[in-house]
């Protein structure tokens, strides 16, 4: 098979193991920092695996990048602790598309890391993520688990957007594997003081499905595009992962039974295409400055 067509198969399959990481959320029956811990474990083992393999080590250029790594990782420790929580709050399909608010986010926040100026585009697909936001709330109320649950995964989502674009400008010179299990490795070490009793006492088949969630839905899908980016841009592969929450409500209609109402989709439909301009647009506009 070319190999351009192999890796858009690849990283299909690994956006769609992405979409369905968050159907963990609802079935392992743990908090949603015992998920995140249990997950970052297995994650961290199998990306050693894979450095080792690749013949890379942990060791890093230079005492600031042991601090820019603490940094990451501390923003992506709270970043996946909310973004299960946001699915365990509003259901994997609401949660998910609460989450997918991050491509416009980044958008409005970029001017602050770097010398790029907001057009009336940016706004506008402010504008339509704010209108798809609200139609995923049922009700301007902390007390509705769905409200909450939305409200964290954008709180989920400018996490993610701020270690993104932290990553670029300060971590990007790493492999992704080797990044990734920096990060990870951190998120291990905030979160241990966290972890409750429910954790060790969880049994065989938690336990199972947290190996699982660690490594072919975290570790692998991370090493997978690492390999897919050899032959395709990072355009394809930004548009691509757009599809996520497409995948993920998917998944959680067929395997969770989640029925999102006319809204939740509409909303759903209104934020990706939001972040699918915003991706393009990004794109557009860096090929320009070179």
């Amino acid at each position: 098979m070319d190999p351009v067509k192999r890796s858009l198969i690849t990283l299909h399959i690994t956006v769609i193991l992405l979409g369905g990481t968050g159907l963990f959320s609802n079935i392992i029956p743990l908090s949603a920092t015992d998920i995140t811990f249990g997950r970052s474990v297995f994650a961290c083992l199998c990306l050693a695996v894979f450095m080792r393999l690749a013949g890379e080590t942990f060791r890093l250029n230079n005492k600031r990048d042991y601090g820019i790594a603490l940094l990451l990782g501390g923003l992506m420790a709270v970043h996946w602790v909310t973004y299960f929580a946001a699915m365990q709050y509003a259901g994997v399909a609401v949660g998910m598309i609460a989450l997918f608010t991050f491509p416009v986010i980044t958008v409005l926040i970029e001017p602050f890391f770097e010398k790029i100026r907001l057009v009336w585009q940016d706004f506008f697909s402010a504008l339509i993520v704010f209108v798809g936001v609200a139609l995923l709330v049922p009700e301007i109320s902390l007390e509705n688990e769905v409200t909450l649950g939305v409200l964290t995964g954008i709180f989920s989502a400018v996490l993610y957007a701020l270690r993104n674009l932290l990553h670029r400008q300060h971590f990007s010179h790493y492999s992704g594997a080797k990044a990734m299990a920096w990060q990870i490795l951190v998120v291990i070490a905030c979160l241990l003081p966290f972890a409750s009793e429910h954790l060790s006492d969880a049994t065989f088949d938690t336990w199972l499905l947290l190996a699982v969630l660690g490594s072919m839905f975290t570790a692998v899908p991370h090493a997978l595009i690492a390999t897919a980016l050899i032959h395709l841009r990072a355009k394809t592969f930004s548009l691509i992962a757009c599809m996520q929450p497409l995948y993920g409500v998917i998944l959680a209609m067929l395997i969770l039974h989640e029925s999102p109402g006319w809204k939740a989709l509409i909303g759903g439909i209104l934020v990706t295409s939001a972040s699918i301009y915003e991706t393009m647009n990004a794109q557009r506009l860096h090929k320009q400055d070179k």
